[in-house]
């Protein structure tokens, strides 16, 4: 069977900078139409990323087989010499020599609430990367990348008849009500925060229950409270694994959605799915940046059955 998992989205360098405090202790609710402020951020590192770079990442290490359908910049090679090492194709992935690669400048605060800075780039010209080069595979996965780009892989995945996840990210301010409804049709599941998911209802009118019967599966994370799914009409409550460390936000969303995707390719049940995504969650807020935490398929599953009380 075909494992192949086609991963839409952005190929990113992020600079991520560790403020000690709380946003909330210097941002004031009554002022925030003047917002001046400056944060003292006495650490700062640079990181490979982009949501299709760490969900490939999460999913390769599973024994997964990712294929990134990205864009990236003049300053590629250190990157793509970084895929090559890790084994995950980059036969896919367009270079816009006019431009650079996309740059996400993160700063996080005591309490891990996050305030972004993202640079496009090269991720701007997604819309000009078929999906069709890529061949056939299991599922896809459209996330976070250049908004014409999603619009086009979308009609394009469905053109191919290639089962979807529709992740929009910090993208779905980007789209209408309209444009998001034509997401929600054309995919097979939807992934998104409980912010993004109200924020979803509402650019749609669309009610949670309506959105859920429109696909084969609706998942909502809701970070350390857990995460549910809906499927079949039922509401699967996902638990929270408890992490090790929480030490950084960062990818924690694209390694959940890693375990969602490799659970899809496996056929499995979604309670085993989405308990797999949880744990990879946990497993990278222990560790800094998108894409440092390291398993093997074999330690993964030991994992999984010492928080679970099965093996999958």
């Amino acid at each position: 069977m075909n494992e192949t998992t086609l991963i839409c989205g952005s190929l990113a360098i992020d600079t991520i900078m560790q403020f000690p405090g709380k946003f909330g202790d210097t941002l004031l609710a009554d002022q925030l139409h003047k917002v001046n402020v400056s944060f003292l951020v006495p650490t700062m590192r640079t990181e490979y990323g982009g949501c299709a770079g760490n969900i490939a990442y999460n999913l390769k290490m599973l024994g997964g087989d990712p294929r990134i359908v990205g864009v990236m910049g003049q300053d590629n090679a250190p990157y793509i010499e970084r895929l090559h090492q890790l084994d995950i194709s980059t036969a896919n992935i367009l270079i816009k020599q006019d431009a650079y690669n996309a740059q996400c400048f993160v700063t996080a605060d005591a309490d891990n609430n996050q305030i972004n800075a993202f640079h496009p780039g090269a991720m701007s010209y997604a819309h000009e990367n078929a999906v069709a080069d890529a061949g056939p595979a299991r599922v896809a996965i459209i996330s976070p990348d250049g908004d014409q780009g999603m619009l086009k892989h979308a009609a394009d995945l469905a053109a191919l008849k290639i089962p979807f996840m529709f992740d929009p990210g910090q993208q779905l301010p980007r789209f209408n009500g309209e444009q998001l409804i034509d997401f929600i049709d054309k995919a097979s599941y939807v992934s998104a925060n409980d912010y993004e998911i109200e924020l979803l209802m509402d650019r749609t009118g669309l009610t949670l229950p309506d959105i859920a019967s429109r696909l084969e599966a609706l998942i909502v994370t809701r970070g350390e409270k857990g995460s549910e799914i809906y499927a079949g009409g039922e509401r699967i409550d996902i638990p929270a694994v408890e992490a090790t460390a929480v030490l950084d936000p960062t990818g924690c969303g694209d390694a959940y959605r890693a375990g969602l995707l490799f659970g899809i390719t496996k056929g499995w049940k979604w309670e085993t799915t989405g308990r797999l995504a949880s744990l990879l969650g946990a497993i990278k807020i222990a560790h800094k940046g998108g894409q440092n935490h390291k398993f093997t398929a074999a330690e993964i599953a030991d994992r999984f059955e010492a928080a679970f009380g099965y093996r999958y």
